[in-house]
């Protein structure tokens, strides 16, 4: 169909477009390009929303995320959980911002109120623009996909109409959106990880950065991939609870060639020395919550308790699992 001049698509001889001082900028150094899209993936329980809030708090800050991970420049941030009550977004960021020494009103996180947003809807897209446009954040968390929507996730159309509309949002406003979703069960660590996330392949492919957590054992592996940068190295965390008062994640190690072995003071912590951390500072703890926090099979927690039991470094109570007096020495306080 011929089409007049004024419908023609804008062009630019290569020469004239405006380069850039390297071929990748960071908003997280290694983690998460600046303005780049993209999903933290992993299966239910491994900890997605805490990488998600850790980023956004360094971001908003310039504190290095997981301590690690440096933000070259800070920004304000605008999150949307919509499986947390305000209060526990309120007292997860205030934790990880006690911890790391900053001054929890001057944080600039600001965090979306509305019971629902539908973004497969014009309205509330419409909002999100408005509330964007307006606040100029350098970061949008969005958490969890599958609550932001009411369309088929296997349906490679209806995933690309709503992507699109992130990637909208990314280049109109130039900021990074950071969605996170679920993967399959069945999901492994880095680019494997990615075939793995639940619904269309589109999302995947979506991602200019990507990252992904899984449980190995007794830690969580974090691996990334990036579409115009190395993926950086996988390092194994730790969501660290031994002060409810400043709950946040740490990495704990770099994996080697691949495998599981730490980079951890030469040598894993035992599942015994990481239960008494779990029950620091005079805690009670039912078995239930310890094999939730640690991240193992119950046959080999019922091990490990037996063995402290039996050398005089746990009591069981009916309320759960304490310490015995004088068995708080010994290693940093940290768990699953």
């Amino acid at each position: 169909m011929p089409a007049s001049a004024d419908q023609a698509l804008p062009v630019v001889r290569v020469g004239e477009i405006k380069g850039e001082e390297s071929s990748q900028r960071w908003l997280v150094e290694g983690l998460w390009g600046a303005r780049s899209v993209g999903v933290i993936g992993g299966a239910p329980k491994c900890a997605k929303t805490w990488l998600g809030l850790d980023m956004a708090l360094s971001v908003a800050t310039g504190t290095a995320c997981l301590g690690k991970y440096a933000v070259p420049e800070s920004g304000p941030v605008l999150v949307y959980l919509a499986e947390d009550a305000l209060p526990a977004v309120r007292q997860r960021i205030e934790g990880m911002a006690r911890h790391r020494g900053l001054e929890f009103s001057q944080v600039e996180i600001h965090v979306i109120t509305a019971p629902v947003l539908r973004l497969d809807r014009d309205p509330d897209r419409a909002r999100l623009w408005e509330t964007t446009r307006g606040l100029r954040p350098k970061l949008l968390l969005l958490d969890p996909l599958v609550r932001l929507h009411g369309i088929d996730e296997n349906n490679a159309g209806e995933v690309a109409q709503l992507l699109a509309y992130f990637r909208w949002l990314q280049r109109q406003l130039d900021l990074s959106v950071l969605l996170v979703h679920h993967t399959r069960k069945s999901a492994a660590g880095g680019v494997a990880a990615g075939q793995g996330l639940r619904g269309s392949s589109d999302i995947h492919a979506f991602g200019d950065s990507n990252l992904y957590l899984r449980r190995s054992r007794e830690h969580l592996i974090l691996s990334s991939e990036h579409r115009a940068a190395p993926a950086a190295a996988s390092v194994s965390l730790e969501l660290v609870v031994a002060n409810p008062q400043t709950i946040h994640l740490e990495v704990i190690g770099e994996l080697r060639d691949g495998s599981a072995k730490l980079a951890m003071d030469g040598k894993q912590r035992s599942l015994e020395e990481r239960v008494l951390d779990l029950l620091g500072q005079g805690a009670t703890v039912t078995r239930a919550k310890l094999r939730d926090s640690l991240g193992v099979k119950n046959e080999r927690l019922g091990e490990a308790l037996e063995v402290l039991e039996r050398t005089g470094r746990l009591r069981r109570t009916p309320a759960g699992w304490q310490r015995r007096n004088g068995s708080i020495e010994g290693g940093r306080s940290r768990s699953l």
